[in-house]
């Protein structure tokens, strides 16, 4: 079925709202390269991260936040230790949680583990399409996300030059992004913590996964008008979200 897709730019601009009136705490396992921009990514947009993995807290953590965002990127045994750990409060909490299975078409026991992270209910999983081929054993592209995303009872939201997003039934397509997004580390690993925190503040999985991207993409073509490079560009997408106005997000948001 196709997306009322006239709604989500106001859905988005809604949730950007509820996001910096709520404040929705939002704990990260993440690799050790996206925490510092992911974190300040989350702050942009209103909401306040916590980051540790350390065995004797995580559940404490987690147990007081209102989404998880559980990111392979570095696939380390106190993180592995840290994300079933945290999933399994989140999952106790009825707390939605993403999985951002980084890198799992590079190596075999990470593509396993995320496998086995995705059968205890992820909310939602952003990736790439070389990470969708790995974690589907096939190679996938935004034609079999409907299948996917129905035997895998989640929303999935694949990033790249367009972004699509699909729970089984709905299924949308954002438009919005600059290529300078690919040229600073973590950027998807900031924009999973993003729907997480959308996740916090809208029950819908499917419009908070669709609305998280289309703010991340918006705010990047913001950023990149005022950017001069990569270096310049890394902090001028945190001031472009922190500074999103609901009226440039209708006006800049594509999705059909």
């Amino acid at each position: 079925m196709r997306a009322p897709h006239c709604e989500l730019p106001v859905i988005a601009a809604d949730i950007l709202e509820r996001l910096r009136a709520r404040r929705p705490r939002v704990h990260c396992v993440t690799n050790a390269v996206a925490q510092a921009f992911s974190a300040n990514m989350l702050l942009a947009a209103g909401a306040v991260p916590s980051m540790t993995i350390a065995p004797a807290e995580v559940r404490h953590f987690v147990a007081r936040a209102d989404a998880l965002l559980v990111n392979l990127g570095t696939f380390d045994a106190e993180r592995r230790r840290a994300a079933l750990a945290a999933i399994a409060a989140a999952n106790k909490a009825a707390m939605p949680w993403v999985l951002d299975p980084v890198f799992i078409d590079r190596s075999a026991p990470r593509a396993a583990f995320a496998r086995t992270l995705l059968g205890k209910m992820p909310r939602a999983v952003r990736l790439n399409r070389a990470e969708l081929a790995a974690l589907s054993r096939n190679s996938a592209d935004e034609r079999s996300l409907p299948h996917l995303a129905g035997s895998w009872h989640t929303v999935i939201g694949l990033t790249g030059e367009r972004d699509f997003v699909c729970d089984g039934r709905r299924f949308a397509a954002v438009a919005n992004g600059h290529p300078l997004m690919a040229r600073v580390t973590a950027m998807g690993c900031a924009g999973s913590a993003l729907v997480a925190a959308a996740l916090a503040v809208e029950r819908d999985a499917w419009c908070a996964t669709a609305a998280a991207l289309t703010i991340l993409g918006v705010a990047g073509e913001v950023a990149a008008e005022r950017a001069r490079g990569p270096g310049s560009f890394a902090v001028e997408i945190l001031d472009a979200v922190h500074g999103l106005e609901r009226a440039v997000l209708l006006a800049r948001a594509r999705v059909n």
